[in-house]
C-alpha cells in the first residue's frame, strides 16, 4: 500500500505542476500546428503574393512558430515569447495579415500556459499579450481593438476553464483513492478480525483440554487449520480483485465464491467450532441480490458474530435472521450474552460497529446496534435493494 500511495502522490503532484503525458503533448501539438498552417499559413500566403522576399521570410516566421509550439508543454513561458515575436514579425512584413491572425500561435500558446502554470504567470503572460492592443487600435481602430483584445482574453479563459476542469479531476481521484483503500481497509479487517478471533478462541480451548481430552484437543486444531485456510482464501480473492486478470488465475481456473449470504452456514460453522450455538434463519430469496448489497450483509453478519465472540460475556447462543422482503434485506444478528458497560451502544465508536454502520450507509442502509432490555445485545441494518 506505501508504493501505491506514492505512486499516486506522485501522478498528482505532477499534474498538479502541469505536467502532460507524451502522448496528450503529441496529441496538442498536431492540432495547434494544424490550426496555425491552416489560418496563419493560408493568410500569409494570400497576403504575400507578388511581395518577393517578404513572403518567403513571413513563410519562414510561420514555420518557426509551428516547430516551437512542439514545446509548448513543457517551456510554456518561452514559446509564448518566441511565438509572440515571430507573429509581430510576420505582422510588420505583411500588414494585409491582421494581428490577431498573425499572433495566433501565440494565443494558442497563452491558453496552454494558462492551463498549466499559476495563475500569477498567466496573468502577468496575459498583461503581456495585451500590449500590443495599441497597435491593434492604431491599425483597425476600436473594432480591431475589441477584436483583439477578445481573442486573448479568450484564449486565457479557456486555459483556466481547462485548470478547474483538472483541479476537479484530481480532487475527484483523490476521494476515489480514499474511498478505495477504505474499502481495502474494511474487507481485510473483515476477513482477517473474524478468523483470528475464531482462531485464538480454540488455540485457548485446546490448551486447556490437551492432556485431558486430546481429541477434542485435536479438533480445535482442525478448526484453526480450517479457519487459516480461510482466512488465506479470501485474502487472495481480494488481492486478486486488482490484478488485471481478475477473472482468473494464472491457470485459467475460475474464481471461487467470493462472501455471500449463500454462505452464511459456512460462517456459522466457523463460529459453532468454538462451541457457541448459532441459529440462521433466513426468509426470501438471497439468491439474486445486487453484489454489494450481499457483500455487505455478509460482512455485517461477520463482523456481528465477531464482536460477539470477542465481547459478549458469558454469551453462548446467537441467532442470525435474514430477510429479504420487497425491495429491502433485513439483517438482526442477537446474541444472549451480558451486557457490560463496555459493550453499551454509546460506547461503540471502535472500528466494528464503525465500519458496519458505514457498509450501510454505502448502499443506502442504516444499522444500529445495542443492548437489549432483556439482556443480550442485537445488530440490526436495514438495506434497500433498490439503487444499491
Amino acid at each position: 500500500m506505501d508504493r501505491c500511495s506514492r505512486q499516486s502522490d506522485d501522478v498528482f503532484a505532477g499534474v498538479a505542476r502541469g505536467e502532460v503525458s507524451p502522448r496528450a503533448a503529441r496529441a496538442l501539438w498536431w492540432g495547434s500546428a494544424s490550426l496555425v498552417l491552416a489560418v496563419l499559413g493560408t493568410s500569409v500566403l494570400v497576403a504575400g503574393a507578388e511581395r518577393g522576399w517578404r513572403l518567403p521570410v513571413a513563410v519562414a516566421l510561420v514555420l518557426v512558430q509551428v516547430c516551437a509550439l512542439r514545446w509548448q508543454t513543457r517551456a510554456p513561458v518561452a514559446v509564448l515569447t518566441v511565438n509572440a515575436a515571430a507573429g509581430l514579425a510576420v505582422w510588420a512584413l505583411l500588414p494585409a495579415v491582421t494581428l490577431t491572425g498573425a499572433l495566433l500561435a501565440a494565443q494558442v500558446s497563452l491558453c496552454v500556459l494558462s492551463a498549466t502554470r499559476p495563475r500569477r504567470v498567466s496573468v502577468g503572460a496575459l498583461a503581456a499579450m495585451c500590449l500590443p492592443a495599441l497597435l491593434a487600435f492604431g491599425v483597425g481602430g476600436l473594432a480591431g481593438l475589441t477584436v483583439y483584445l477578445l481573442t486573448v482574453v479568450l484564449a486565457w479563459t479557456a486555459g483556466q476553464w481547462r485548470r478547474a476542469q483538472q483541479a476537479r479531476m484530481r480532487a475527484e481521484m483523490r476521494r476515489a483513492v480514499v474511498e478505495e483503500r477504505a474499502r481495502i481497509a474494511r474487507e481485510v479487517h473483515d476477513v482477517v478480525a473474524h478468523t483470528l478471533s475464531v482462531m485464538v478462541i480454540q488455540a485457548g480451548a485446546a490448551g486447556d483440554v490437551f492432556t485431558q481430552r486430546p481429541e477434542q484437543a485435536r479438533q480445535a486444531l482442525r478448526a484453526i487449520e480450517t479457519g487459516a485456510r480461510s482466512a488465506l482464501g479470501e485474502l487472495r480473492l481480494l488481492l486478486r480483485a486488482f490484478r488485471p486478470d481478475a477473472g482468473e488465475d494464472g491457470a485459467g481456473k475460475q474464481r471461487e465464491p467470493g462472501p455471500s449470504l449463500a454462505r452464511l452456514d459456512e460462517l456459522a460453522d466457523t463460529v459453532r467450532a468454538t462451541g457457541m450455538t448459532v441459529h440462521v434463519h433466513h426468509e426470501g430469496a438471497i439468491e439474486g441480490l445486487p453484489a454489494t448489497v450481499d457483500l455487505a450483509a455478509y460482512r455485517i453478519v461477520q463482523e456481528a458474530l465477531t464482536n460477539t465472540l470477542r465481547h459478549a460475556a458469558g454469551a453462548d447462543k446467537v441467532s442470525v435472521r435474514v430477510t429479504v422482503e420487497g425491495e429491502c434485506v433485513k439483517v438482526a444478528v442477537v446474541d444472549n450474552g451480558r451486557t457490560p458497560q463496555g459493550r453499551s451502544a454509546a460506547a461503540g465508536a471502535g472500528r466494528g460497529l464503525v465500519g458496519m454502520k458505514e457498509r450501510a450507509r454505502l448502499v443506502g442502509g442504516s444499522l444500529r446496534a445495542g443492548p437489549l432490555p432483556q439482556g443480550g445485545f442485537e445488530v440490526a441494518a436495514q438495506l434497500p435493494v433498490e439503487g444499491a
